[in-house]
């Protein structure tokens, strides 16, 4: 079976206020799960995970109970929910990473959180103010990819550089980070990554924090297994975003101003005059 982002838009519902929202017993079968009770299990991970960070478990998981019709005239009750965007993100990071379409909700899921967020924030933040945020949140969560790696058997810097490359031809159709740096125009000694617009940084923390679960979340061993699935999850952001409709990352236009110059007069700012 084929899976794109149609499968979770199609399962998506609106309140009367205009609030998204998927349903429980939905969302498990086009995840797969035959048996609520497995599915349920997952759930229940979801929901520490939400209260762990600091959420209210009933603003994002909403029991929402549901009569169904049995044989001989009969009617039963059983349990649903009623899920919030971030719930169902929760529930496919736990979810069974062998299935496909896990990796889809992974994906889909994680994407549309981010463009919430950003959105949200459009009104209190500039663009140089974003950059800045999401390129601080991509410096620490590559440390934490970086840990993933070697733990997979990525052990060199090399074979690190090797590693890293593979991410960026998923998420990049193909070029490598020299092949990015030189579209950018950019000097040898200058980064990419601090000459990304906010859209782009976005696009790889989602490939970074991906990346990384998936390391962890399946066990992987290996320079060339762990290469594979770093290409693989690139590849599957690049897919989301062209689904979405979005711009690919290679297309973006390059920022005037790097994150060095930005911070550099962000800091002339708080001297003593």
């Amino acid at each position: 079976m084929t899976y794109n982002e149609i499968t979770f838009e199609n399962i998506k519902h609106f309140t009367e206020e205009g609030i998204e929202f998927w349903y429980a017993r939905e969302l498990q079968e086009t995840l797969e799960y035959k048996q609520w009770r497995r599915f349920f299990s997952v759930i229940e991970k979801a929901m520490i995970a939400c209260e762990s960070s600091g959420n209210t478990v009933d603003e994002h998981f909403a029991n929402v109970g549901k009569t169904i019709s049995m044989p001989k005239g009969a009617s039963k009750e059983i349990d649903d929910y009623m899920l919030s965007r971030y719930a169902c993100y929760l529930i496919v990071q736990n979810g069974d990473p062998r299935k496909e379409v896990i990796a889809l909700g992974q994906t889909y899921f994680a994407v549309k959180t981010r463009q919430q967020e950003l959105a949200e924030s459009d009104a209190m933040l500039t663009e140089e103010q974003r950059r800045l945020a999401i390129r601080g949140d991509l410096t620490e969560h590559n440390k934490s990819l970086v840990d993933a790696a070697k733990d997979a058997g990525v052990d060199t810097k090399q074979e690190y550089a090797i590693f890293q490359n593979k991410g960026y031809q998923g998420l990049y159709g193909g070029l490598g980070a020299k092949d990015i740096h030189d579209r950018k125009g950019l000097k040898s000694s200058q980064k990419i990554l601090d000459h990304m617009s906010s859209e782009e940084l976005a696009a790889n923390l989602f490939r970074a924090t991906q990346a990384e679960a998936k390391l962890r979340r399946e066990g992987i061993q290996g320079k060339d297994n762990a290469n594979k699935a770093h290409f693989e999850v690139g590849k599957k952001v690049r897919q989301t975003i062209e689904e979405l409709g979005g711009t690919m990352p290679e297309d973006l236009p390059t920022p005037d101003k790097s994150i060095k110059q930005i911070e550099r007069e962000k800091n002339k700012k708080k001297l003593p005059k």
